[in-house]
């Protein structure tokens, strides 16, 4: 569905805001109108990836959130940027800060196999790098790379 007809479905209704949700059970490259979705993550069929714009390719807030469906994942889910662009903040069950990027950029968010239904990563596109956050209920469920 194009960005306008998915605002033009939204606009005026009296049920309140629909927001894009789109499930991903496999590898995945986002494109910039890719923005706005919910991405519902479940590895049930095994590890893969899920590659978002580049540096060089994305667009000024462009906005992505992932929430792991599925309930301890079978497989490993990669969220990979390509280089490191990804600066964030992560509150985790441990209150581990070394999970945070403390101003060093990473690759990739990878969510493990211990990670609980409901956590959840938001990024967003901003001056050539993705910021973010990642909640997740299992310290250590979420590392970087």
């Amino acid at each position: 569905m194009a960005r306008a007809s998915y605002l033009n479905e939204n606009s005026g209704s009296t049920g309140g805001h629909k927001l894009k949700v789109e499930p991903v059970k496999a590898a995945r490259t986002l494109t910039n109108n890719d923005s706005g979705k919910v991405f519902m993550l479940d590895s049930a069929g095994g590890a893969y990836s899920i590659t978002l714009p580049t540096a060089a390719n994305g667009e000024q807030g462009i906005y992505y959130k992932f929430i792991v469906e599925e309930e301890t994942p079978t497989g490993a889910i990669t969220i990979a940027a390509g280089s490191a662009i990804i600066s964030m903040v992560q509150k985790d069950a441990g209150g581990d800060e070394s999970n945070s990027t403390v101003g060093t950029q990473v690759s990739n968010l990878v969510i493990g196999t211990t990670a609980q239904k409901g956590d959840v990563i938001e990024l967003m596109f901003f001056n050539g790098e993705y910021v973010g956050t990642v909640l997740s209920g299992i310290n250590n469920a979420v590392t970087t790379s």
